[in-house]
């Protein structure tokens, strides 16, 4: 088969999801050929993923019928011909219902295909020196986690055009497994930071049973410890969920927490941003309506970040630092509700003890309860909603903090009417305190348009004293 030359750069699928095989443009003449073989913006530009590649590997075969494989490795592969010519198999090994899928083609250099991580590479050199050059996105270790089928497996069923026993092949590759012995490989793992706060635990049970979930608190990653970020091999991750954070508002105003603040909110997100900037991870963040000093009617995602106090001014570095992640997504909630202390638990317990409680009646906002962050964290990576901020709290009318303790009352028997409104400043008097922004309002259009819909506020709090009633 003769080289094509001057093919327009072109993508195929194959029934592989996501194998693609590529035309490559070669410019040849009579001293030659010359092509780009791997050329990233136009690449990008033609389909290819952004796969990042950090490793440049060449293997040359001096006989024909020279035959390598089949091997599935946990990194991805955009592999091409620099002399000779190939016929290449590869089969689907990932989790999934395309276990087992077959495709197969011959590569010269002018061709060129991309094999997702899972997906097992094989090849048989039909001329003789033939070199055969792939890109991978992860460094090559002995130690990383393989799959491998046998070569002449009567499952797949490969078509060798030179026959196994007269190809030169490996004893190691004709003892690997029949497809029916293969395990799976499983896909890049999640890794969810702040596990043991009420986000984190939210998100558990979002999750359970997912067991390509990992849950990490702060025994199993410290965020404060430089070493964290360094002990892990990334490579086998796609998702970084980061619910760790300093939330004491208060606190956060003193010399200690001050320190503590930006430690967690600042300086541990520089790193997660860069670990995930390195090795193509996506990463979630959540944020907070502190970064906004409360003065507009409702709050949009590209709003200028205006933060009045500390844990405010710490939450924006965060956002900033994010935002310069090329695969993340910025979840901005305000006056989150789960599993713990918080104000409806404290709310819910005055009124069964009949106390009349005087509540902040001029900060305006809307509860989000952590079910639904963690419900929407979820969609949005499972959708691969576009990159970017979006804001997320529960649905419906705004209301004060006097107004959701009264419905508290309301909800748990007591009366209203119990509830007195106070205004900010009269409850903060002589007392060392935040400022706290007066509209929490945030606007949801962006997140509905991305297909999810949050509860309303005031069925999903009905919903959350039926369930923790009892334990209050």
């Amino acid at each position: 088969m003769s080289m094509e030359f001057q093919k327009k750069l072109a993508g195929a699928e194959t029934p592989i999801p996501g194998v693609v095989v590529y035309d490559l443009p070669v410019y040849g003449d009579n001293r030659g050929w010359f092509k780009e073989n791997w050329q990233r913006e136009k690449m990008i530009a033609a389909g290819l993923p952004d796969f990042r590649p950090v490793q440049n590997n060449i293997s040359f075969n001096d006989k024909v019928g020279t035959t390598r494989g089949i091997h599935a490795e946990p990194w991805d592969k955009f592999i091409s011909v620099a002399t000779g010519r190939i016929f290449g198999a590869w089969v689907d090994l990932r989790e999934g219902p395309s276990f087992g899928s077959v495709f197969t083609t011959e590569i010269d250099p002018s061709k060129a295909i991309f094999i997702p991580r899972g997906v097992a590479n094989s090849y048989q050199t039909l001329e003789d020196n033939t070199s055969y050059v792939y890109l991978v996105n992860d460094h090559w270790s002995a130690d990383a986690d393989y799959t491998f089928v046998n070569l002449a497996d009567e499952t797949t069923n490969i078509q060798w055009p030179i026959p196994l026993n007269e190809a030169e092949v490996s004893d190691k590759d004709l003892r690997h497994p029949r497809l029916a012995d293969v395990k799976p490989m499983g896909p890049r793992k999640t890794l969810i930071l702040g596990a043991d706060g009420q986000l984190g635990r939210a998100l558990r049970s979002k999750y359970e049973g997912d067991d390509s979930v990992e849950f990490a608190g702060r025994q199993e990653f410290d965020v404060l410890d430089p070493e964290s970020y360094t002990t892990r091999h990334w490579g086998s991750y796609s998702t970084i969920i980061n619910a760790a954070a300093y939330t004491a508002v208060d606190a956060a105003e003193t010399e200690a927490g001050r320190e503590a603040a930006w430690a967690i909110n600042a300086t541990a997100v520089s790193r997660l941003a860069r670990v995930a900037a390195e090795h193509s991870l996506t990463l979630v963040h959540v944020s907070s309506d502190y970064v906004f000093d409360g003065s507009r009617t409702v709050h949009t995602e590209d709003e200028p970040l205006t933060p009045l106090g500390v844990y405010g001014q710490s939450k924006a570095a965060g956002d900033a630092i994010v935002s310069t992640v090329p695969r993340h997504y910025v979840v901005r909630t305000s006056w989150v509700i789960g599993e713990g202390n918080n104000f409806v638990r404290t709310m819910a317990a005055l009124a069964g003890r009949g106390i009349h409680p005087a509540v902040v009646d001029d900060q305006i906002g809307r509860l989000t309860f952590a079910d639904d962050v963690a419900e929407g964290i979820q969609h949005l990576l499972q959708t691969k909603a576009p990159f970017g901020t979006y804001n997320l709290s529960n649905d419906g009318s705004a209301q004060s903090w006097a107004e959701i303790a009264a419905d508290v009352f309301e909800i748990t028997g007591a009366e209203r009417s119990f509830v007195t409104g106070i205004s900010t400043a009269e409850y903060f008097k002589d007392k060392a305190a935040a400022p706290r922004p007066l509209n929490s309002v945030l606007d949801l259009g962006k997140i509905k348009a991305a297909g999810f819909s949050p509860r309303n506020a005031k069925m999903a709090l009905t919903q959350y004293l039926s369930t923790t009633q009892a334990s209050i």
